[in-house]
């Protein structure tokens, strides 16, 4: 397998829009929301616009229904196929929920590629009503970043930096990260050297990753629509694997060779050439 991990931001960087508003706007709670957006956090507000669906007579297989309709980035779905098909280990770090990824997720056949979601949790309680909760539960401890653009719920640079330690120890050198919004700029502030970014153009990551440019120590890449995605990463991907085949083969090599001790020149034979 490929030390290689693909990490990707869900909303507009796997789905063509934001989950939330789709649901929001598909049931017919786009005022409400509008209404109570300026009084509580993002995250919150999507908890209670469950409750009032549930208090409308919506039902859990509606929000369902409206999930498998959503418009799907043009390309991503071989994209995700292509690269789980080249050994690469695929995770999504989003600020959506549990429930609305899994479900579009399945639907799109995708599902079995991920081998991590990091997102908002999200249930359905006793009365069919869904529930979603903070990644990070601010109502008792901060997560602690100062970077203004992490809203309170989730900091992803906090979860790429634990998945770093992880990956550490698992042997994976690269990470290739994918996204869009103002939340992605914090995990592109920690990737590495031998890392890679990209961010959709013209959206507000990419707006503050050319603002910041000096701060970002792994390489920079855009995209602007589903085909240029999966293009700029399969390239990626591909490229990795080529130069660590190379350096294995270079290593390989160097064990092959057969060390002529002086003494004995003439008994040893020759060292022996690499097939390639």
């Amino acid at each position: 397998m490929a030390g290689i991990v693909v990490v990707f931001d869900f909303d507009k960087t796997i789905i063509d829009l934001d989950s939330d508003n789709w649901v929001v706007d598909e049931l017919g709670v786009t005022d409400s929301f509008k209404q109570l957006l300026p009084t509580m956090p993002w995250n919150s507000l999507m908890d209670r616009m469950m409750k009032e669906l549930h208090e409308q007579g919506k039902t859990v297989k509606d929000i369902e229904g409206v999930l498998k309709r959503v418009p799907v980035i043009h390309g991503v779905v071989s994209a995700v196929k292509a690269a789980h098909a080249l050994g690469c280990d695929l995770r999504i770090v989003s600020d959506a929920n549990v429930f609305f990824i899994d479900t579009i997720l399945n639907h799109l056949g995708i599902y079995d590629c991920f081998t991590e979601i990091n997102t908002n949790p999200s249930y359905v309680d006793e009365e069919g009503k869904l529930r979603i909760l903070p990644y990070h539960d601010f109502h008792t401890c901060s997560h602690g970043c100062n970077n203004h653009v992490c809203p309170p719920n989730m900091c992803k640079g906090l979860v790429i930096e634990i998945m770093q330690a992880s990956l550490a120890k698992e042997g994976k050198k690269r990470m290739i990260y994918l996204g869009d919004g103002p939340g992605d700029f914090c995990p592109s502030l920690k990737l590495k050297e031998h890392d890679y970014v990209m961010l959709r153009k013209d959206f507000p990551a990419w707006k503050l990753i050319n603002e910041n440019r000096h701060l970002i120590k792994a390489e920079i890449h855009g995209w602007a629509n589903g085909e240029e995605q999966q293009h700029i990463l399969l390239q990626i991907i591909k490229a990795i694997i080529i130069h660590e085949e190379r350096q294995f083969l270079s290593v390989d090599s160097k064990f092959q060779t057969i060390p002529i001790n002086a003494a004995h020149h003439e008994a040893l034979p020759k060292a022996l050439p690499v097939r390639y």
